[in-house]
């Protein structure tokens, strides 16, 4: 029976021993693939900043004042500039109220028939790249 007792006993402090020893490794595996992730975030962090630079070199200031041309052509297109210059362009007799009604739209689409444009009665960019030159 003591015999019994301290076989039970040795089995059990081997098996927990073991077990010991495999959470062990499996925490050594868990920390060396933690510090690999932390690197591979790095170099990826590293990467898009080499990205961010490329992209800031291609810019050229050519295409730099071109944007910023564009959104002074974009801002200056308000309904009462839309109506002056198509009353310079000869299109619009109205009054120049800053309101697009009926007659304000048929003036636009005469103008872009005539300039070869969509006539859609709607003042987008390339209607405005035509239409803005007529207020100066």
């Amino acid at each position: 029976m003591v015999l019994r007792i301290i076989l039970v006993g040795l089995l059990l402090v081997g098996f927990s021993g073991c077990a010991a020893s495999h959470k062990s490794k499996q925490n050594q595996e868990i920390e060396q693939l933690q510090v690999r992730i932390n690197e591979l975030e790095k170099e990826v962090e590293a990467k898009d900043q080499d990205i961010r630079n490329l992209e800031e070199s291609l810019e050229t200031p050519k295409e730099a004042s071109s944007a910023a041309a564009k959104t002074v052509l974009a801002s200056a297109a308000t309904p009462k500039n839309i109506q002056r210059a198509l009353k310079n362009a000869g299109f619009y007799s109205g009054k120049i109220d800053g309101k697009i009604g009926k007659n304000t739209r048929k003036a636009i689409r005469s103008f872009q028939e005539q300039n070869g444009l969509k006539p859609d009665g709607m003042v987008g960019k390339k209607t405005w790249e035509k239409l803005g030159a007529y207020l100066k």
